[in-house]
């Protein structure tokens, strides 16, 4: 019954913004960590940010450089970012796990596409 959904991704130029959402059923995400990973192609799937739902804790990749903001309401997971670089062309994940401490996901959705070009 946990099921993740995406949503926003598309192609954008360098150093544009998007905003992703994931809509979480089955679930609220007060306790749970919630997170956001990517995967370029030929690559490994990655960490972006998690947020936990219990703490209020949010941890980013290095890569992220204060650029992209995660946040949540009861129901959606959010990534906001910005100044994005070509190096940001991926298929992002939302993730959930049922944990305080615990962010790597036990759940995942089917993935957006995101990409930056000109």
């Amino acid at each position: 019954q946990v099921q993740l959904v995406e949503s926003g991704g598309g192609l954008v130029q360098p150093g544009g913004s998007l905003r992703l959402s994931c809509a979480a059923s089955g679930f609220t995400t007060d306790k749970y960590v919630m997170s956001w990973y990517r995967q370029a192609p030929g690559a490994e799937r990655e960490l972006v940010a998690y947020i936990s739902g219990v703490s209020g804790k949010t941890q980013y990749a290095e890569f992220v450089e204060d650029r992209f903001q995660i946040s949540r309401d009861m129901h959606n997971t959010f990534l906001q970012m910005n100044a994005l670089n070509p190096d940001a062309t991926a298929v992002y994940y939302c993730g959930s796990r049922h944990s305080c401490f615990n962010y790597v996901p036990a759940h995942w959705g089917q993935g957006t596409q995101v990409t930056v070009s000109s």
